[in-house]
C-alpha cells in the first residue's frame, strides 16, 4: 500500500476538489483564520452525502490555544457524538494541559465516546512540552495517529524529530507529518522520517465569483480552497514512489 495523502480543507467544495484530484483522506474543518474549527451540523450532514472517501471532521470549539474550559469540553464532547451519528469514520482532536502536557483524561474520554471511529491528535502535539512524553501519553489514550510539524512551524525543518516520533512510536500509532508539505519536498519528508501517511492544506485563497462590489469596500473578498493541481502533483509523486518501492 502507497503512502496515504489527507488533505486539510475548510469547506464543501474544497473537499470535493481535494478527493477528485486524489486526496486519500479529508480533515475536515472551517475558520482557517481561526486554524480550523468544527465545522457546522449543516456542512457535516451534507457532505457526508457526498462522497464515499473517508472525512475526518475537526474537533474544536474554538481557535487560539487548546486549554480548554469545562464548557468548551462538553461541547466537544457533543460535536463528537454528533459526527459519530452522521457517520463519519473519524474525528480530530487535540487538547493540553496548561503545564503543556497532553491532557491523556480529557483526551481518551473523547476516544472512548468515539467507539469504533479513528481519532487523530493533531498539531495540539506541536505545543507540547515534551514531544517523546507527548507520543508515550496520546498512544495509551487510544488514538490512532499524531499530526504533527515536529514542532516547528514547517515540517521539513523538523525531519530528525519525526523520524525520531516514527521509531519510538514502534508501530503503536501512526506518525502524519504536516505543515508546509508540497510536491517538491514530498518524496524527502517520506524518505527522511519512513511515514506512511502525510498531510497538506494545499491551500490557495481564491478571489469571489461576485460581479458587484461597492467601491467604498476596498478589501477584496476572497476564500479560501485548494490548489488541485498541487494536490494532483503530490499524488503522482506518491504513486511514483510506491512503484519504486
Amino acid at each position: 500500500m502507497g503512502t496515504i495523502l489527507e488533505i486539510a480543507v475548510f469547506n464543501i467544495e474544497s473537499a470535493l476538489t481535494a478527493i477528485a484530484a486524489g486526496a486519500d483522506r479529508i480533515e475536515f474543518c472551517e475558520n482557517p483564520m481561526e486554524g480550523g474549527t468544527t465545522p457546522s451540523y449543516g456542512s457535516l450532514k451534507t457532505l457526508i452525502q457526498k462522497t464515499n472517501t473517508p472525512i475526518f471532521p475537526i474537533i474544536r470549539p474554538r481557535g487560539g490555544d487548546f486549554l480548554y474550559s469545562d464548557d468548551e469540553f462538553d461541547s466537544m464532547k457533543s460535536d463528537l457524538l454528533l459526527v459519530k451519528e452522521l457517520g463519519y469514520p473519524g474525528a480530530v482532536i487535540g487538547l493540553l494541559k496548561k503545564d503543556g502536557h497532553i491532557d491523556t483524561n480529557r483526551t481518551a474520554e473523547l476516544v472512548s465516546i468515539a467507539g469504533n471511529m479513528e481519532i487523530t491528535f493533531h498539531r495540539a502535539f506541536d505545543r507540547c512540552i515534551d514531544p517523546l512524553k507527548g507520543l508515550e501519553d496520546i498512544i495509551h489514550t487510544g488514538c490512532k495517529r499524531i499530526l504533527t510539524s515536529g514542532q516547528v512551524p514547517n515540517v521539513a525543518n523538523a525531519l530528525p524529530l519525526i523520524a525520531d516520533l516514527v521509531k519510538n512510536a514502534h508501530g503503536k500509532i501512526t506518525i502524519m507529518p504536516g505543515s508546509g508539505v508540497r510536491a517538491n519536498n514530498i518524496s524527502e519528508i517520506i524518505a527522511s522520517t519512513k511515514v506512511k501517511e502525510i498531510h497538506s492544506s494545499a491551500r490557495k485563497n481564491y478571489p469571489s465569483s461576485m460581479s458587484y462590489s461597492p467601491s467604498s469596500m476596498q478589501e477584496q473578498m476572497m476564500f479560501t480552497g485548494v490548489d488541485q493541481a498541487e494536490i494532483i502533483a503530490m499524488k503522482k509523486v506518491l504513486i511514483a514512489l510506491k512503484k519504486d518501492i
